[in-house]
């Protein structure tokens, strides 16, 4: 063993004083094969070696090596004590060259130790630009090594240049989608995000996908050097291919379709997968998914969770009219599944059926921020006990209605603009309910809401306006409950009420209707309850035809006619409401109807307070009847009331006023 020594040091006697070189470990050697981290392992190992052993092997010539960068002397490394150093003893840092010595465990750190002149080049000296430049290169995992290598590294390979760039060659968006949980997906605008860098963050997230992409899927797998790193990706030409590729290892059931026109794919879910258009600007309206025999998505039990959402979705047949289109929609959602669709565009030519039918029991969708429009037929059409929650949609310029609900169908729909159908703007019959609120409801060709044949809404803090004809219809033993409503601007009655129909019409405000307020006639019933009701070309509530309701709680005022009129044989009972400065009368009550009109305030009117001709009849008790132009009661022509206990006063023309023979009785 000494010879080999001594024969090495009389070639190299000034290798004597090097110590043996630690073999690096296996995970060095792995990161030495790295090309993005072998820079910063070379520069370790020649920590290692001593300034002077560098100087020597570098020969005279050093100085104009092309390596001279890399062969630069270092400063001498200097060991950490140990604990023996800690305590007192002295130990020289040339001792036991045999061995490295092992570092200690101590609480306290080590002083840095300065990088390789290399190292420190690439790290810190680089311009911004060129390293930015080597990184434009590269693909997102390895952007993501090279984030590791250092903390100046990590801020360039971090830039949002970069990953944009990556973002839109695999997603073509041109904003962010984010997608932080299951079932939701939304965009961004990247200035106006809290985080410094929305598309690497977004790329996390869509990261592992199957992607729809005609023509790319060959060019893709042929090239896989091109895209190594990519395994998480799958590239196919149809939807149903992709549907079909649910068993990929690394598959999670997230499909991006991308820009084009997908006709005549038989796409029927029955799994929880997420379907999304890629595409830049308005996603929706660059992926077109359409259907010319068959209903375009069927959704079927076990697709609970699912997602459809980003892309116009058209059922366009060649045969618009054809009887057998009947089952047939954009979107057909049966029992037992709760998918969501969301922003998407739906249209159907087809004269029969629905752009969107929900059936079933179980049949419970999330449709929200989606476009239901342009229809030649029902827009979503909800039946046969099916649910579900519609929120945020446009709905508008469809031939028949809006929104169906029928046979026990019982949706929640939420913040819907409905407007300028052809038809009524929502039509519930035959036993269909629902909750609706906070809708916008104007501009349909017949009323904004119908309701027929035992059906029993809920209205909520709706805003149902500017109907061609009436606002609220309500006939052949309807039901419904219509709270805290604006009804306006319609150019019949704000509220219609026939046929043996009873709703409930409470807490709206009904004004400036281009007829009556509330016209109940027919064998109309109801409580009317509450309500603010004024500014009307007509009557505040008009009752007829042995209709009779409760009318009670509710301020009538300022009408361009009377208050409340109660006419050919109209009944009803009148109590507790406040009914002033309208331009005729208060009350009028005529041709054979008695209502019965009890503790109301008729004030301040333009004429008479309460007014019986043409043999109206009725009670008139605890009233209180004042400040009338004219009379404050007028009874004239065969009309016969029992009055009683009222105040009237402060009438100009006296406090009750009989003529024309008439007998009347008073208490």
């Amino acid at each position: 063993m000494n010879s080999v020594r001594a024969s090495n040091v009389s070639r190299r006697p000034r290798r004597v004083s090097r110590p043996r070189p630690v073999q690096p470990d296996r995970n060095h050697q792995e990161r030495g094969n790295n090309p993005l981290t072998s820079v910063s392992f070379a520069g370790r190992l020649n920590e290692d070696i001593p300034a002077e052993m560098v100087a020597e092997e570098s020969g005279p010539g050093a100085q104009n090596s092309p390596y001279q960068l890399r062969r630069k002397s270092l400063p001498k490394r200097t060991v950490c004590p140990t604990k023996t150093n800690m305590e007192g003893a002295s130990t020289s840092t040339t001792e036991n060259f045999g061995h490295r010595p092992k570092r200690p465990r101590v609480s306290g750190k080590c002083p840095d130790l300065p990088a390789a002149p290399a190292e420190q080049y690439l790290q810190e000296k680089l311009p911004d630009e060129v390293v930015l430049k080597i990184f434009s290169y590269l693909l997102e995992q390895d952007l993501c090594r090279a984030a590791c290598v250092c903390k100046r590294f990590s801020e360039l390979a971090n830039d949002p240049i970069l990953w944009k760039r990556l973002y839109m060659e695999v997603f073509e968006y041109t904003r962010p989608m984010m997608h932080p949980e299951a079932g939701k997906f939304y965009q961004i605008n990247p200035e106006e995000y809290e985080q410094p860098n929305p598309w690497k963050e977004s790329f996390q997230q869509l990261y592992k996908g199957a992607h729809v992409k005609p023509g790319f899927a060959e060019h893709f797998y042929s090239n896989p050097a091109r895209y190594k790193g990519r395994d998480n990706m799958f590239y196919y030409d149809t939807i149903e291919d992709a549907l079909g590729g649910g068993q990929e290892p690394h598959f999670d059931g997230l499909i991006f379709v991308h820009s084009g026109i997908y006709t005549d794919e038989w796409i029927y879910i029955e799994s929880p997968i997420t379907m999304i258009g890629a595409a830049p600007g308005k996603v929706a309206e660059k992926v077109i998914i359409e259907n010319t025999r068959d209903s375009t998505f069927v959704f079927m039990e076990g697709s609970e969770d699912a997602y459809v959402g980003f892309m116009t979705i058209r059922f366009n047949p060649d045969d618009k009219s054809a009887q057998h289109h009947n089952a047939h929609h954009c979107l057909e959602i049966t029992v037992n599944c709760s998918p969501i669709i969301d922003h998407c565009i739906i249209r159907s030519t087809c004269t029969v059926g629905s752009a969107v039918c929900v059936s079933g029991q179980g049949a419970c969708p999330t449709i929200k921020h989606c476009n239901i429009s342009d229809c030649e037929n029902v827009g979503l059409y909800i039946t046969d006990h099916a649910q579900g929650i519609y929120e945020d949609n446009e709905i508008s310029n469809n031939a028949l209605a809006g929104i169906w609900v029928k046979n026990h169908g019982n949706p929640i729909i939420r913040r819907n603009h409905i407007h300028h159908g052809r038809d009524v703007g929502v039509f519930t019959f035959d036993h269909g309910m629902g909750y609706f609120e906070s809708c916008n409801i104007h501009r349909n060709r017949i009323a904004g809401f119908e309701v027929k044949a035992y059906a029993n809404p809920t209205v909520v803090r709706c805003e149902i306006h500017h109907g061609q004809t009436g606002g609220i219809y309500v006939h052949e033993k309807g039901r419904g409950q219509f709270i805290e409503n604006k009804i306006y601007a319609n150019n019949f009655a704000g509220v219609w009420i026939t046929s043996n129909s009873d709703p409930t019409i409470r807490g709206n405000a009904i004004f400036n209707g281009n007829q009556g307020g509330v016209y109940i006639f027919g064998d109309g019933r109801g409580l009317i309850e509450g309500n603010d009701i004024y500014g009307n070309a007509l009557a505040g509530i008009q009752i007829r035809t042995n209709s009779c309701p409760i009318v009670r709680h509710n301020k009538i005022h300022d009408g361009q006619h009377g208050g409340i009129y109660v006419h050919e044989k109209g009944q009803g009972v009148i109590e507790e409401n406040e009914v002033y400065s309208n331009t005729l009368a208060g009350v009028w009550v005529t041709t054979g109807s008695m209502p019965v009109l009890r503790r109301n305030r008729i004030h301040s009117g333009k004429q008479v307070g309460v007014y019986f001709y043409d043999n109206g009849h009725g009670v008139l008790e605890d009233n209180d009847i004042y400040n009338h132009m004219y009379s404050g009661v007028q009874i004239r022509t065969g009309s016969n009331p029992k009055i009683r206990r009222n105040k009237i006063w402060g009438g100009q023309n006296g406090g009750i006023l009989v003529y024309n023979s008439v007998s009347n009785f008073f208490l």
